[in-house]
């Protein structure tokens, strides 16, 4: 393949799923292991020699601009593609139509979690000969997707969404990974809102013309949910998926990052990455799987047990989360226990003995005082 395979990664949806943590940022600057999950994707493809890159932004634009720039340092070349307003997936593609100079191209979302191999996708879609080819993965519970129904020869016949349970035609879902051959361009309308799974696929169909699901047994995690963003930054650290997790590996699946002070009597139980300039105060006790983001405190005789905890903000003393995510900037007051599955968002205070109760979400910039217990939804 030469070095100048073009890729589009769609970077322009409002993961309103995983509000309250994309409040004040875009899903695809979620992180995953200290990194946003766009960064994983971004290093996919520099991997498999797609180095010209087009971004579509919507929400948040300017964070994700300042963080990738021109791409340089991942050795790819990025531009972007503002929509004001939302195009949808076909309709952004449309809009840079002119970047990919009527050659092949792939088009990945910007906030999944994958280690799919890109030039075995490409190379199927080569010899399939069809206009489109989707990548395909196949799932437990297909009444969370949009499945694809296949022939013998791996053509596309047909499609089912969110499925209910028994009633699935098949169980491969849409990972939302694609091929185009650049004559798919005539089928997408300018200047619209035009969604690849509503709109085109099933005009494809109607007019007859093949495309192909290529069935692939790599990672792949939509990062939809909570449950589903926890998952994929367990299973980075316990290297389900393949990324490059940030830091050095000190101890078997413990990982650390540059300028941290971790003091005495500090219980470290992997799998745990702690990010740069962190300090961990004595008598601390982190349980894996645990992500600790750049620049947090976390203090005398903490506990964090299976957490997600983003940069910067503290964790107090004697304070515990259990299983929690936490999100940027946050304050974790002493002995205030943040529980199961519950989620704090960005720049939040919980003040001094609060107890955040399981599955409870609490959004960004709020600050829970005193004697209050919160535990409705």
């Amino acid at each position: 393949m030469s070095s100048k395979n073009k890729a589009m990664v769609l970077a322009a949806g409002l993961g309103t799923r995983l509000r309250p943590l994309t409040d004040l940022i875009s899903k695809p600057m979620a992180p995953i292991v200290n990194k946003p999950v766009m960064e994983h994707i971004i290093e996919l493809l520099k991997e498999h020699d797609f180095t010209e890159i087009v971004c579509n932004l919507h929400w948040y634009p300017e964070a994700i601009k300042d963080y990738f720039g021109d791409g340089s340092k991942w050795g790819v070349k990025i531009t972007y593609s503002y929509e004001s307003e939302l195009l949808g997936t076909a309709g952004g593609v449309k809009k840079v139509e002119a970047f990919f100079d009527n050659k092949t191209f792939l088009i990945l979302s910007g906030d999944a979690l994958t280690d799919i191999n890109l030039k075995e996708l490409v190379s199927f879609h080569k010899e399939k000969g069809g206009i489109c080819t989707l990548a395909l993965t196949e799932v437990e519970d297909p009444s969370q997707y949009g499945v694809v129904i296949l022939d013998n020869n791996n053509r596309i016949m047909g499609f089912q969404e969110k499925p209910l349970m028994g009633e699935e035609k098949s169980k491969l879902a849409n990972s939302g990974i694609y091929v185009f051959e650049s004559d798919i361009f005539k089928y997408i309308p300018p200047g619209s809102f035009y969604d690849f799974g509503r709109d085109l696929y099933p005009r494809l169909l109607e007019k007859n013309i093949p495309y192909y699901g290529y069935k692939h047994s790599r990672y792949w995690n939509d990062v939809g949910s909570f449950e589903e963003y926890q998952q994929g930054n367990f299973d980075a650290l316990e290297g389900k998926v393949k990324v490059n997790i940030p830091g050095v590996q000190i101890n078997e699946g413990i990982w650390l990052g540059k300028n941290c002070k971790i003091e005495e009597e500090v219980v470290m139980i992997p799998p745990l990455v702690i990010g740069n300039n962190c300090v961990i105060k004595k008598g601390a006790k982190l349980y894996g799987p645990i992500i600790i983001g750049d620049n947090t405190v976390i203090d005398e005789r903490a506990i964090m047990y299976r957490g997600i905890k983003w940069g910067s903000g503290y964790i107090g003393k004697d304070a515990s989360l259990i299983g929690a995510i936490i999100g940027y900037d946050t304050k974790i007051k002493n002995r205030a226990s943040i529980l199961e599955n519950a989620v704090v968002g960005s720049r939040s205070v919980i003040e001094d003995g609060i107890v955040i109760h399981p599955s409870v979400k609490i959004m960004s910039n709020v600050t829970i005082e005193k004697d209050k217990i919160i535990n409705e939804e």
